[in-house]
């Protein structure tokens, strides 16, 4: 768990209405993002270049951002290679000489973004789904191209004249009516507006690694990856609505960018033409955490444990877990059912019977508050009452946090509710040996043998859900599809 936390809708809406009750419990959280967005070069929009005066500004926000995805990921031969990437890029691009430099953040989500100061972030998630160099200077050369057609600054601008019209509606015309009207419009036009941006972006990079030498093709087969990732991820987390493109996206659906992709890469030349460079790549990512990092916690199947801060929990058989920056999210009974673990200082003083029922969840009624002690911790557990949702709710005081549980479930029946109870009653401080035979699940590089299978190797993997389709996404295979003895895939291994 780290630093802001977005809920996702479930089938039906029964997960979305779980979590959005769960919305104004936004505090401090465990320890650093994910944002569930996908590829999102949009940066803010004032962020200034490192020049002059402006310096120690540009040096805060980038601060601010990594801080924000992870702190930076320690893969300093990593790092060397995709700089010597972005060397290449820079010398054959539109501005030649221009100074540029990767940083990989520590976050398993697949994102990256650029600062007009000439910083190109990636994301170790999506150096995982990568599988070549041509796809990774494909995800480079579109940043690069946000910078070098000024897109931040041509949203920031747009975004400042919406703002004039509606506030000379408002505030001098006293019309507050056309305000909002003019508000709703902007919101439409700044949409439109990012969509043409991520087209004009993913041109411009397609041309970029072509003069290059690299792949022209590589930019629809990684958007075709990411598309795949996007929809298995809402999978796993019951989510039947979160890979649908939405019109107020800033960004294009995958399917219209991979098509776009496509069209440019023909009008470059036929497909073999350009350098993928996947041995080389795949060298330089071998031994990369994937997933979780220590510091940020862990997930094994149902269990979460948090190294750093001391602590493990199960949560009920059956959920599936999802480690966010400001919590852990947990999604059971195909969404009928969720979880919330974070954090929260409350003054010593204040005991956790009270605390608990200060009012965790606006509008929802508390009762049944019960002091305890689970595992020699002070602890406290109640149930809440909602229009449509029942929870059961925990807290447990470890050190100077207190750590909450809650759990929503349609009918808090008795059953339930001992799956939720005997989930509380789970939370434990670590040991040191126990903290210390913990650790984050890496990518390996494997080599296919004769008779080798994709569901051979993937049931190799330290994945406890779909292995075998986490294996296919991330070597860009199709499902029945055979593989080459001698040829390199990408594995997760303990």
């Amino acid at each position: 768990m780290s630093g802001g936390v977005g809920a996702r809708s479930g089938k039906g809406g029964r997960l979305v209405a779980a979590l959005a009750l769960l919305a104004p419990l936004l505090v401090a959280a465990c320890s650093s993002y994910d944002n569930g967005k996908q590829i999102a070069s949009a940066v803010p929009s004032a962020a200034p270049r490192t020049t002059g005066g402006a310096a120690a500004a540009a040096a805060a926000e980038r601060r601010k951002l990594v801080n924000l995805f992870g702190g930076e990921c320690d893969a300093p031969a990593t790092e060397r290679y995709l700089n010597g990437v972005l060397t290449r890029l820079a010398a054959n691009g539109q501005s030649p000489g221009e100074p540029y430099r990767v940083t990989i953040l520590n976050s398993p989500i697949v994102n990256a973004f650029a600062l007009p100061s000439g910083d190109i972030f990636v994301t170790r998630g999506l150096l995982a789904l990568a599988n070549d160099t041509s796809e990774i200077a494909a995800v480079m050369a579109h940043e690069i191209a946000h910078i070098t057609a000024r897109h931040a600054a041509k949203r920031a601008e747009l975004v400042k004249t919406a703002a004039l019209f509606s506030r000379v509606s408002t505030d001098v015309l006293g019309r507050p009516q056309e305000g909002q009207e003019e508000e709703a419009k902007a919101k439409l036009s700044l949409a439109h507006f990012s969509r043409e941006q991520e087209f004009e972006a993913d041109k411009i990079g397609i041309k970029d690694i072509a003069a290059a030498g690299y792949d022209p093709y590589a930019a629809s087969r990684f958007l075709a990856s990411l598309g795949r990732s996007t929809a298995l991820r809402a999978q796993l987390l019951g989510d039947s609505t979160s890979a649908k493109p939405d019109i107020m996206s800033t960004h294009p659906s995958t399917p219209e960018r991979v098509a776009a992709a496509l069209q440019e890469a023909r009008a470059l030349g036929p497909p073999g033409a350009g350098e993928t460079g996947r041995d080389a790549y795949l060298a330089a990512i071998d031994g990369l955490v994937f997933g979780d990092d220590s510091t940020q916690g862990l997930v094994r199947g149902a269990r979460f444990i948090h190294p750093k801060l001391g602590f493990a929990f199960s949560a009920p058989d059956g959920f599936v877990l999802d480690n966010q920056a400001a919590a852990l999210i947990g999604v059971g009974d195909s969404g009928a059912q969720a979880l919330r673990l974070d954090s929260v200082a409350i003054d010593p003083s204040t005991g956790l019977d009270a605390a608990i029922a200060s009012g965790w969840i606006e509008g929802v009624k508390t009762s049944g508050v019960e002091k305890m002690t689970v595992n020699d911790l002070p602890a406290a557990t109640a149930v809440a009452q909602g229009e449509q949702w029942s929870f059961r709710l925990g807290a447990v005081r470890l050190g100077d946090k207190v750590y909450r549980l809650i759990f929503a479930a349609h009918a808090l029946t008795p059953s339930v509710d001992e799956r939720f109870r005997a989930s509380i009653a789970s939370f434990h401080r670590l040991s040191p040996q126990e903290a210390s035979s913990v650790h984050p699940a890496r990518i390996e590089i494997v080599a296919a043998k004769a008779g080798d299978t994709a569901d051979g190797i993937a049931a190799r993997m330290a994945v406890s859900d779909r292995p075998l389709e986490h294996f296919l996404l991330l070597n860009g295979l199709e499902k029945g599809g055979p593989l080459q003895p001698g040829q390199r895939y990408k594995i997760v291994a303990d």
